[in-house]
Formats: C-alpha cells, structure tokens, sequence
C-alpha cells in the first residue's frame, strides 16, 4: 500500500468526513449494536453542523488516509481542552482511527497512528491516550501491540446501551 497519502482534512471535505465516518463506524460496530442504536447514533454524531465545529475547532485535528483519490480512513486528534475526558495539556488524544473494512489488514490504520505520533511528537505530549470499546479485541490488540497499557474505564452511550470502554495510554516522556 505504497501510494498512500496522509493528509489533514479541510473544511471541503466535509462530505467525504461524514462518508467515511458513518461507513467505518457502521462496519466497527454494527454486528454488537442493534440498528436502531446504530441508526441513532450515525444520524446524530455525523451531522454537517457537529463535523464543522469539530473541523473547526483548534484543538482537534482530522486525517485522512488517501489511496488513488479514495479515502479509505480517517483519524481525529485532540489537545488541550478539546479532549474528551482527561484535557490535560501534556497530552494527546486519540479519539478516532477508522478504515473501510476492506483495507483491514494493509497497514493503513497503522500509518494512521504514525500521523498520530508524529503530531503527538510536535506538540510535546508526555503521553497519549485513547477510549476503546471494550468488545472490540482487534482495536485493543492493535493499541497493546503499540505499547498502550489498560489505565481506566468509562460509559460510551451508543442509542440507549451504555457500553464500557477501556482507556489506554502511552507514555512518551
């Protein structure tokens, strides 16, 4: 998968935003979701007005993962006060890293989590950190076999099922 392209999402790209992100949430999580939770939850976290206050946003970053004009993932970055839980200023959050099903196992999520890095390194986080659910072994496997570590839990509400994800982190400094 040489001829992939890493590259910030503008302002533009909202459609291909909100593809992206109700196809690789739909394919994640679907088969341990009822659809009427799944339907709740596309319907509502991918709206054009909640995609342009995360694009616009100063503390959040998206990317997109480009292979011949095709994006095939995505991965969303918080600093600061933008980060969902912890918001502490010496880190990083990695709040999404998704691919289209079909790319699962080509490295691509991979080169998404090196942009992660690469942008953690820039701003001089101590640590990175993450919420996983706790279902999805092939995300906690991929985080563990990059040197996450399990250091809490807390309640995602998808529809009206609360579900547990496992926090990780990494620590850098």
């Amino acid at each position: 998968m040489e001829n992939i392209i890493i590259r910030k999402v503008t302002q533009t790209d909202m459609a291909q935003l909100q593809q992206i992100g109700r196809q690789t949430f739909y394919e994640t999580f679907s088969a341990g979701n009822t659809e009427e939770n799944m339907t709740k939850y596309l319907e509502e976290g991918f709206t054009t007005e909640k995609l342009t206050a995360e694009l616009t946003n100063e503390g959040s970053s998206f990317y997109f993962a480009v292979l011949d004009d095709k994006v095939i993932g995505y991965l969303k970055l918080n600093i600061g006060q933008s980060q969902t839980e912890l918001q502490d200023d010496k880190a990083l959050e990695i709040e999404r890293i998704y691919v289209i099903q079909e790319y699962h196992g080509k490295k691509v999520g991979q080169m998404l989590y090196e942009q992660a890095m690469q942008i953690a390194a820039q701003v001089n986080a101590h640590y990175v950190w993450l919420g996983v659910w706790e279902e999805n072994q092939r995300a906690i496997s991929f985080y563990t076999k990059n040197g996450f570590v399990a250091f809490d839990k807390h309640i995602f509400k998808l529809g009206d099922d609360e579900q547990t994800d496992i926090m990780m982190k990494k620590i850098l400094k």
